[in-house]
């Protein structure tokens, strides 16, 4: 328990121990000043009778000049004023006498003297020299004495006053001194404790606190400044909590974040199944910290499942024939409904059972893989310890096996269109083929059967003109495989189609001997690859049917890129009238303008009978 002076408040601390100071300060003031008064009460009493002094003599001297009766009579009253005045004192002036014995008896003589030379002086008959001149210096004398006697009250009211002083001046030393040491005890020092502990305060020093040493205002700043810190510690240190805490949070969001990147980059960069599953297989491992993962691929039928990858699996479950003969794996019921979940161990068929703890697992999370409401496979992930699936682990996990199922699905629609790509360049050679292969062929075959009864009967001019027939078609077929070849060998490149135009006309006046020029008209962006490629193939066509059909001396290819871009193919030849081949199967047109159809392009052809033909091919802007 503190002592009771500790409990006081510091305005009950300061007054306590200036009070005391102040009334003895007061005291003493007042004392200063009542000696001081009695000191200036003395003075002019001193002054007073010295006055007298001077009026006795200038009393007898008035008198030895035979003054007028009426100066005589005012200087006496003068000096009667005077006595009545050290009697009686003035408090205004101020003019006190310091009574006592010696003074009153000394007052006493004065008054009787004066009372002698008063007489003489008012007397009906005028006293002579020397009475009065005897009378005046016993008056003077006594004077004299009274004037001593004051003068000895006025020594003893300066020494007094001299003490108080120096009592004053001591009395505001000590009081300073202990004012100032109360001041540093009752404040200086706490503040002093205040002041560091804010600055370690300042400093991160959350742990700071004041020692309080009394109950006053400082000492309750002292407890609010402790219940201050407590709070603020509290607060920081929940607060690094939380922060913690969010930064985890972050990193487990960015991690999961980074795995549906990589993921997307995967399924965006696979060129093959096997590469998509084991690079899925290892980041849904990573993305899960799962001690094992295996993927397996089911057929429409469920009824069995084919591994396609495995991290960390046992060879023995990595094999797992129970589920490549029955289909039946760990998703279960899931399959059909879709989501991600925990299998506990016990809940196993034995076998299974049995495989799994020896291998060490104590859960597998089953995840069915969903394309469109079909079941393509299963994702199976093992661990070592009891887990529990958070809701965001799930949403992660589908959202993984969504991008998985939808990698799955673009390689296996990418396998179909190039299949389907296949079929249609094996058509295109087909028809190729049947309109110039197959058909020389057949001419071939006539002429063979004509040769063959030319030999028979030994028709020499016959049989000469079979075989220039058959060396003549030879030849036709030869130039047509050759072009066939120039078809399919042909590439774009990647910055503009007007090389590759180029090239197929240089290749197109090798082989067919015409002349032909190249004009490319204005400046623009250039084609995809893909609609470069089939207009080059439409370009070659129409070179081909300038050759087999047109008869021409000369051909012009014009290329226009604005405001979209525009390609002609013109010759001086025959020509033809369109109408007349429009409902034939002329396979050459109709190639064209399926070409042109798929580029979402429009393919017009102007011709007529000796006048040429132009085939224009028109892009979409």
């Amino acid at each position: 328990m503190s002592p009771p002076i500790e409990r006081w408040s510091l305005g009950t601390k300061l007054a306590l121990t200036g009070i005391p100071f102040l009334l003895l300060g007061l005291l003493a003031t007042a004392l200063t000043l009542w000696v001081s008064w009695q000191l200036d009460g003395g003075a002019a009493a001193v002054n007073e009778a010295g006055r007298m002094r001077m009026q006795a003599y200038r009393l007898a001297w008035t008198t030895t000049q035979i003054a007028p009766q009426p100066t005589q009579a005012r200087h006496v009253a003068e000096f009667d004023r005077s006595l009545a005045l050290l009697a009686q004192g003035d408090p205004e002036r101020p003019l006190l006498m310091p009574w006592d014995d010696t003074v009153r008896r000394d007052f006493g003589q004065v008054e009787h003297a004066w009372l002698t030379v008063r007489a003489l002086h008012t007397g009906p008959r005028l006293a002579d020299r020397a009475t009065l001149d005897a009378a005046t210096a016993e008056l003077v004398a006594r004077i004299d004495a009274l004037v001593s006697a004051v003068e000895v009250h006025l020594s003893h009211y300066t020494s007094l006053l001299h003490l108080l002083q120096v009592g004053l001046l001591v009395l505001g030393t000590v009081a300073s001194s202990v004012l100032m040491a109360l001041g540093y005890h009752f404040v200086l020092e706490p503040v002093a404790s205040l002041r560091s502990a804010v600055g370690a305060l300042q400093s991160g020093h959350l742990g700071a606190r004041v020692q309080p040493t009394s109950s006053d205002e400082l000492g309750a700043l002292a407890v609010g400044f402790n219940d201050m810190a407590e709070r603020l510690q509290a607060s920081y240190s929940e607060l690094e909590q939380r922060v913690r805490a969010k930064t985890a949070e972050l990193q487990e969001k960015r991690e999961r974040l980074q795995t549906l990147y990589d993921v997307s980059l995967l399924v965006a960069h696979a060129n093959a199944l096997p590469e998509l599953a084991q690079g899925f297989a290892r980041r849904a491992r990573q993305a899960l910290h799962a001690d094992a993962v295996a993927l397996r691929w089911t057929g429409q039928q469920a009824d069995q499942f084919v591994l396609l990858a495995s991290d960390g699996l046992p060879p023995g479950m990595a094999e797992d024939e129970h589920c490549i003969r029955t289909g039946d794996c760990y998703c279960g019921a899931s399959r059909t409904a879709g989501g991600a979940r925990v299998i506990p161990i016990q809940s196993l068929e034995p076998q299974r059972r049995q495989a799994c703890s020896q291998a060490g697992w104590a859960s597998i999370v089953a995840v069915p893989i969903h394309a469109k409401e079909r079941l393509l496979g299963e994702l199976n992930l093992f661990f070592h310890a009891q887990i529990g699936l958070a809701d965001a682990d799930r949403a992660m996990l589908e959202t993984l096996t969504a991008h998985l199922a939808s990698g799955m699905e673009t390689l296996r629609l990418g396998a179909l269109e190039r299949e389907a790509a296949v079929a249609e360049e094996r058509a295109f050679l087909a028809s190729e083929l049947h309109d110039s292969i197959a058909q020389s062929l057949a001419f071939l075959g006539i002429q063979a059967q004509l040769m063959r009864k030319a030999l028979a009967s030994g028709d020499q001019a016959r049989m000469a003109a079979t075989l220039a027939e058959i060396e003549l078609g030879l030849k036709e077929s030869h130039g047509d495989v050759r072009e066939l070849l120039l078809h399919f060998r042909t590439r774009t490149n990647a910055e503009d189609l007007e090389h590759a135009l180029h090239t197929t006309l240089s290749k197109f006046e090798h082989q067919s001997g015409l002349p032909g020029s190249l004009t490319v008209h204005d400046q623009g962006l250039p084609l995809a690859p893909d609609v470069q490629v089939q207009a080059l193939h439409i370009v070659q066509e129409a070179l081909s049917n300038v050759r087999k059909h047109a008869h021409a001396s000369q051909v012009w290819l014009e290329v226009w890129k604005q405001p979209h871009w525009r390609i002609a193919v013109r010759d001086d030849g025959a020509g033809f009238e369109p109408a007349a081949v429009r409902g034939a199967s002329h396979v050459g047109l109709r190639i064209m303008r399926e070409r042109a159809e798929r580029l979402g392009a429009e393919l017009a052809v102007d011709s007529a009978l000796g006048q040429g033909t132009t085939v224009t091919l028109s892009l979409p802007a």
